[in-house]
Parts: structure tokens; C-alpha cells; sequence
């Protein structure tokens, strides 16, 4: 399977709470929600070709238990049979159960385990959100695509997906798109470590 990341982001490069205030309010952030204004019909029809190419997915603990907290009640959204019904992996070291079946938790050494899913057959392994496990696995070069969607919004606080000391990385752009609600939509490929050189006349 290929390891491919879906990321929300600001144009200043946040990925934190996106969905709504209360998602995610550590090291107390105020401007969750930022996401939803630009939502639209186009968006929505975008995830639904996604999801459509996932086997399985996997997720960070917090974002995990917000998906399993909600999807399980949304049996009549167009998306929740793909979710509630593929495999899912959770890599969290303080889970001891996970009741959105079918689950597993993964807590021993991530690195290792997420190859392991990767050698296993199918199209996708997705990994939604759970920014801080896409940044891990990045660095390992684990992750094959990333399908990044920034919204027109600057929020000048909350974490961000690429922060600084994170690991130098090369991106190959693959695909572009936008939608009617603004939403500006970028996929990539990793392709090792970047390049550098000297803008000149003599260059």
C-alpha cells in the first residue's frame, strides 16, 4: 500500500483544529473551526474520490478518537461506510483499547510496524489529520504522497504541519486543483533531500 498523507492547512502553514473550536484547544489555542467556511459541494465530492482509493487507514490518537467519537453516528453520511468499514490502525503508547472496529493499536515501534502495513496488498493507507504522526513518518521516509489543501485564512497560531527543525525534504508536485469555496489543493511526492544552489546572472 502507499502511505498518503491528507492535511487541512492555513496559508501560514497551521494544521491544528480545523473541524471545529473544541477539536483541538492544546497549548491553548483559541481559533479552531478555521476550515469549515470554505467547505462546499466540490470538497466534498473531492474527499469522496479519496476515501474511494483508501484499504485502510491510520491515525494519530487525538485525531483517531474524534473520528471514532463521530463517525459511528453518521451511518447516513455518504462517506461512513468506507470509514466505519475499513481496517484501521491507531499508533498511540497510551490506548489500551479502541472500540471502532475493526481497530488496531500500534505501540511498539512505528517505523517498523507502518512498513510492515505498507508491504501488505492494496491501493492506499491513509492517514487523515494526526499532523505530529505525518511529521514522524516523514522523516523516516516513509510517506509517499502528501495531499495538502490550504485555506485562504491566516491564523498566526497553532501548530503547524512542517515546523521549523523539522526534516529538509524535496516535493515533486503531482497534482493541482481548486474549488469554489477557495480551497487551493496541492499533491506531492517526496523525493528525498533537497537541492540548493546559487541564484546569480552567472548561474
Amino acid at each position: 500500500m502507499k502511505l498518503v498523507v491528507q492535511e487541512f492547512l492555513t496559508l501560514d502553514g497551521v494544521s491544528q483544529g480545523p473541524g471545529s473550536p473544541d477539536e483541538d484547544t492544546s497549548e491553548g489555542f483559541t481559533r479552531g473551526g478555521w476550515f469549515v467556511p470554505y467547505l462546499d459541494e466540490e470538497f466534498d465530492r473531492l474527499v469522496g474520490t479519496w476515501l474511494d482509493e483508501a484499504d485502510a487507514f491510520l491515525f494519530g490518537r487525538r485525531t483517531y478518537q474524534n473520528f471514532a467519537r463521530d463517525w459511528p453516528n453518521m451511518t447516513d453520511h455518504p462517506n461512513a461506510r468506507i470509514l466505519n468499514g475499513l481496517p484501521k490502525y491507531v499508533a498511540s503508547h497510551t490506548l489500551t483499547r479502541a472500540d471502532w472496529n475493526p481497530t488496531t493499536i500500534l505501540s511498539g515501534d512505528l517505523p517498523t510496524q507502518v512498513a510492515a502495513l505498507k508491504r501488505q496488498p492494496g491501493r492506499e493507507l491513509q492517514i487523515h489529520g494526526s499532523a505530529r504522526l505525518a511529521q514522524s513518518l516523514l522523516a523516516t521516509g516513509l510517506i509517499d504522497t502528501l495531499r495538502l489543501v490550504t485555506a485562504p485564512v491566516v491564523l498566526g497560531q497553532g501548530h503547524r504541519l512542517f515546523p521549523p527543525g523539522g526534516a529538509p525534504t524535496a516535493l515533486r508536485l503531482t497534482g493541482q486543483q481548486t474549488t469554489p469555496g477557495g480551497l487551493s489543493i496541492h499533491t506531492y511526492e517526496p523525493t528525498g533531500s533537497p537541492e540548493y544552489g546559487t541564484y546569480g546572472a552567472d548561474a
